[in-house]
């Protein structure tokens, strides 16, 4: 598979992980299946193993398996990129180490998360993993992991040659401005759906997105028209899909997707634990949400 210079712009889908019905095993041939399916609707490429793809709950033999699967699924010029994260810097770079020999030509990493880790820790655990040779993207998610890539941060961590993009996620729309003022060369890539057009209209080169596994026509289109010449034109379409997109900042973000998957006539299917079904009242939100969607 060769990649584009860049593997990490585009649309990039943070990829659900479809377990079975009956003993939330792993199904590998439906989640090769939806990987393809994902490149053939448009999509520039998937990321394995993060947070919607439920990795905390994933043994490691289960977590490298998915690893493979994608990178055989994908066809050519579709990017995969796996999340790295770890609560330590060497455990990371083995995943990264996995990757690449996986075929993956660029990984996406959290900062350290196990405590709120200083500034000297989170550039340490950036370098750790540098090691393993492949590019990495930051991922920015101060709500989850209690560490903040702050725009200064992530100048220092692009300036020493440690990382080539950031999934932003703090939903801070000024953040871009700064970045972009400290480090100009460092990609930006929206990182929740629900600021897409904030971030596309501040520079941003990709979209790490959830809804895309259940509407990817829709949200390729959209982030098209978000990053074209004319940002003005998405509004209508970003409008409408709001309702949906919002959910991707909510900590029930994976359970809604899945919903929002089976009402698409994908496989969604359920969650492992912690993760448990919606309410009634938010299941049948997103399943009208997702019909009006599909129905125009």
């Amino acid at each position: 598979m060769t990649a584009p210079a860049r593997p990490w712009h585009g649309v990039l889908v943070a990829t659900a992980l479809p377990f079975r019905d009956n003993d939330l095993a792993v199904d590998l041939d439906r989640y090769a299946e939806h990987v393809a399916w994902l490149a053939g609707a448009g999509c520039d490429g998937v990321v394995p193993n993060g947070s919607l793809g439920e990795y905390q709950v994933l043994t490691p033999e289960e977590r490298a398996a998915v690893v493979r699967t994608a990178a055989q699924a994908a066809p050519e010029g579709c990017t995969v990129m796996p999340g790295v994260a770890a609560y330590g810097a060497l455990e990371a770079r083995r995943w990264t180490e996995q990757a690449g020999e996986a075929g993956a030509p660029v990984v996406m990493l959290l900062p350290p998360n196990a405590y709120r880790a200083d500034e000297r820790t989170v550039v340490e655990h950036y370098r750790e993993v540098a090691r393993a040779g492949l590019p990495i993207v930051a991922y920015n998610n101060p709500h989850d992991t209690r560490v903040d890539l702050t725009p200064e941060l992530l100048a220092r961590l692009f300036d020493e040659g440690l990382i080539v993009a950031v999934k932003e996620f703090s939903g801070d729309v000024r953040r871009p401005y700064r970045i972009a003022e400290l480090a100009p060369d460092l990609d930006l890539l929206v990182g929740a759906d629900d600021v897409l057009l904030e971030l596309a209209m501040a520079g941003a080169v990709g979209w790490v997105a959830g809804f895309p596994n259940s509407l990817p026509h829709q949200c390729v289109e959209l982030y098209r028209a978000a990053t074209g010449a004319d940002p003005a034109a998405a509004v209508p379409a970003y409008r409408r899909l709001h309702p949906l997109l919002r959910w991707d900042s909510r900590p029930e973000f994976v359970q809604a997707i899945k919903v929002s998957m089976d009402a698409a006539g994908r496989y969604g299917g359920p969650c492992r634990p912690p993760r448990f079904p919606l309410s009634d009242e938010d299941t049948k939100a997103i399943l009208t949400a997702t019909a009006q969607e599909l129905t125009g």
